[in-house]
């Protein structure tokens, strides 16, 4: 612990100490004077905050000073009692207020503690209550607009988590304000029973047990009580101001002193012309006191006037203006057009509800949860999904872009919704034709009188969002290769340094580089492989990292570490029903793989890979006319070759190695590729 941190921790005990033990009358003086200084401080503290957040430890402090406010009060009332002496301070205070007359000034303290109790604990209170719930039913909607403004590319991943943090802080401070508030509403009737209990029982002391005649126990008593309720009650009247001007502070960048000057005086100094000329009527025409009325009327007037000066000498101030062309001249101005989004959604103007909150679009809030899908599926961490209206398309289509490139578009119907038949659908129903984007099955675009109907049908029914939203996430997902980046997975390797730094440090950079890590994980994403499981990815990698340097080698050995995943991703039931490839075409690919410093390529003659490619998808039919997955068991040593071949027709068929599957599973061959 620091030096502050004890004297702190002894501070609050001591408050605890002065409730049971009795304080020296001179250390009783210091301590409400100290008392006095506090409050001071908290309330200027409070005016010159320009942000709540500033005096975050002021739900506490008010706690805190309470407690020091009623441990002195116990202190006193221990001294008023006992002693019929409380010490300098209480006695002066009453001395002052009571200017000789006891009814007249039990009257003035009774006036105070109204004012601080009924006006402005109660609003503090209120307020802060107030600021409380709405502040909390804010939040939702807070997290909703740092995910758009990040969505959209406004704002950072950083920033975001920074702002996300504040709104949690401002509900935080907001909601113990309201508990907090409590603490002062306490204390303000806590010096009203006090006040009761020092004069009836002092009273009766005075007369009682010490033999003082009525006139002079009520004059002691009067004036103890009264100074130590006005010790008391004026810094639990600042601490009041402060907790008010604190809770009703509204969004600024300034503190309160400035706010005031400038948003009484500085906007309009005509204002300060008018009032000055009334009050100066005012002192002239009525009986009021004519010198003071044209005293303040004077000095309204010379305010105005030095106001309208100080405003006309800014804005005649000379302005350096550049002209829009030489502002297009600057080659600074160029280096933004040079950035590529890494993904785009662009729209037509029909579709722009879709993406507007202020319209119900939740467009925003999907892609949100597609960046967290993805995440969980494939361990990649998605870009930034640049969201744009594009006047040049037709109102209700929509292109996907990767790196700039258009690489998929699609048709949706706004106040409409998609049903497709998933081969359960009976029945006709009314619609405009079309084809569902994201896997290309037949389906129709159907107004809300026809939902009811197709979901009775049997028909799968979804809204313009979910569509848009599942095309994406699919395009994403195919195109996942192409958006990781060395940074991305610079990213990635930091992540997994946090827990497990001795992995990262074996493989980057002794054994392989980033460029060369990029690609392997490049590779597992073009074939669907999460790499969520980065410790594993490493692992093997620095295993086999010294053996060979060909990132397709590289991932042939990670996809075998990942047989367990594998195996779970694709097999049910511990059954697997694949297609096999015959011994000759397995030699053909093998005696066709052409090795070079860069890595390896498949060199097969243009007919045989022809043959080749029909003899796989007429022995894949078999797979798909029962409904299973078309899946192709190989070599390992011929897998990755004989899946870059079927990558020239389609994509679609999974191809997998021996070693990549657990022995435990029962693998049945219901065809086989022949030459």
């Amino acid at each position: 612990m620091k030096f502050g941190d004890i004297i702190i921790a002894l501070a609050i005990i001591g408050i605890i100490i002065i409730i049971i033990i009795p304080v020296p009358k001179g250390a009783l003086d210091f301590l409400l004077s100290l008392n006095i200084s506090i409050s001071l401080l908290i309330l200027l503290l409070a005016m010159y905050a320009e942000d709540a957040l500033q005096i975050s430890i002021f739900p506490s402090l008010l706690l805190i000073t309470t407690l020091f406010r009623l441990s002195l009060n116990i202190s006193t009332t221990r001294g008023i009692l006992i002693d019929g002496d409380a010490g300098k301070v209480v006695e002066t205070f009453g001395n002052f207020v009571i200017q000789g007359d006891p009814v007249v000034g039990f009257i003035i303290f009774f006036i105070i503690i109204i004012i601080q109790f009924l006006v402005i604990t109660k609003g503090a209170e209120r307020v802060a209550e107030v600021a409380a719930r709405f502040t909390l039913d804010a939040m939702p909607g807070k997290q909703m607009a740092i995910d758009a403004d990040l969505n959209s590319g406004l704002i950072t991943e950083d920033e975001a988590r920074k702002r996300r943090k504040e709104v949690q802080k401002y509900a935080d401070f907001y909601g113990a304000m309201d508990g907090a508030s409590k603490f002062v509403k306490g204390d303000a009737i806590a010096g009203i029973i006090i006040t009761i209990v020092n004069i009836a029982a002092g009273f009766l002391i005075g007369i009682v047990g010490k033999g003082m005649g009525l006139s002079e126990a009520l004059q002691r008593y009067t004036l103890l009580t009264v100074g130590d309720g006005l010790v008391g009650q004026i810094p639990a009247l600042l601490i009041s101001t402060a907790t008010g001007l604190i809770v009703t502070r509204a969004a600024s960048e300034s503190n309160l002193g400035q706010d005031l000057i400038q948003q009484l005086f500085g906007n309009n100094p005509k204002l300060l012309y008018i009032i000055g000329g009334v009050i100066g009527s005012l002192g002239i025409i009525t009986p009021l006191p004519t010198a003071v009325y044209l005293l303040l009327a004077l000095v309204f007037i010379v305010a105005g006037y030095k106001i309208d000066k100080t405003v006309k000498e800014e804005f005649e101030e000379p302005v350096e203006e550049v002209s829009e062309a030489e502002e297009l001249r600057k080659p600074e101005n160029v280096l933004g057009l040079l950035k590529v989004d890494d993904i785009e959604l662009e729209f037509g103007y029909g579709l722009i509800p879709l993406a507007d909150i202020n319209q119900g679009g939740d467009l925003l809030d999907r892609i949100v949860m597609i960046r967290r899908q993805i995440a969980m599926e494939l361990g990649l961490v998605v870009p930034i999904v640049r969201l744009r209206d594009n006047i040049q398309l037709n109102p209700n289509e929509y292109i996907i872009k990767i790196k700039g490139v258009q690489v998929s578009k699609g048709e949706v119907y706004f106040d409409h919704y998609l049903a497709m038949d998933s081969g359960m659908g009976e029945g006709n129903i009314e619609g405009i034709d079309t084809i569902e984007p994201a896997f290309g099955l037949p389906a129709k675009w159907i107004t809300e009188k026809e939902r009811e109907k197709a979901e009775i049908f049997g028909y799968t029914v979804v809204d313009p969002p979910s569509v848009i939203a599942t095309h994406l996430t699919e395009v994403i997902k195919e195109k996942a290769y192409e958006l990781i980046g060395r940074q991305d997975v610079k990213m990635l390797v930091d992540n997994v340094k946090e827990e497990y730094p001795a992995v990262v440090e074996e493989v980057i950079p002794k054994v392989l580089s980033l460029g060369e890590i990029q690609k392997v994980l490049a590779n597992l994403l073009r074939e669907q492989i999460s790499i969520r499981d980065m410790v594993t990815i490493l692992e093997t990698l620095a295993d086999y990292g010294n053996v060979t340097r060909d990132a397709d080698l590289l991932t042939e050995y990670v996809r075998q570490k990942m047989s367990g995943y594998i195996t779970n991703k694709y097999v049910e039931d511990n059954s697997l029903n694949v297609v096999t490839l015959d011994s000759q075409v397995e030699e053909i690919i093998m005696n066709s793989i052409n090795k070079t410093e860069t890595g390896s390529y498949l060199s097969i003659e243009p007919n045989k890979a022809q043959v080749v490619l029909n003899n796989t998808f007429k022995t894949i039919q078999k797979l798909t006319s029962i409904g299973e997955q078309p899946i192709v068991l190989t070599a390992p040593i011929v897998r990755l070759y004989f899946k870059r071949l079927t990558e020239q027709m389609t994509r679609d068929i999974i191809v997998l190695s021996y070693n990549e599957i657990e022995p435990s599973v029962e693998v049945q061959s219901v065809g086989m590729v022949n030459i």
